[in-house]
């Protein structure tokens, strides 16, 4: 078995890749959310979902969710909860 680091380096690809295309964001804010929305969507890649399913799947149920602030609340939205499996699976 040889090591290597080569998952790692692919996952961060897309980011060095857009990194110049960022350099525009002219808010924290926008840094912000642009940091966000890169997050959701590599981490559901990593995890077999489908990335426009599940911002669709995020932004159908999270308004909905009464206390969407808890942490117990929030797990069932992450990419490997049952639901979100179940439903943006690609």
């Amino acid at each position: 078995m040889t090591v290597s680091n080569n998952t790692a380096e692919n996952s961060i690809r897309p980011f060095t890749v857009g990194r110049k295309n960022w350099l525009f964001s002219n808010s924290a804010k926008g840094a912000k959310a642009s940091a966000i929305v890169y997050s959701l969507i590599e981490t559901a890649k990593a995890n077999g979902l489908d990335p426009e399913r599940y911002l669709k799947y995020l932004f159908e149920k999270l308004p909905n969710t009464a206390n969407f602030k808890d942490t117990e609340t929030l797990d069932q939205y992450l990419p490997w909860a049952t639901k979100p499996q179940e439903k943006c699976k690609e």
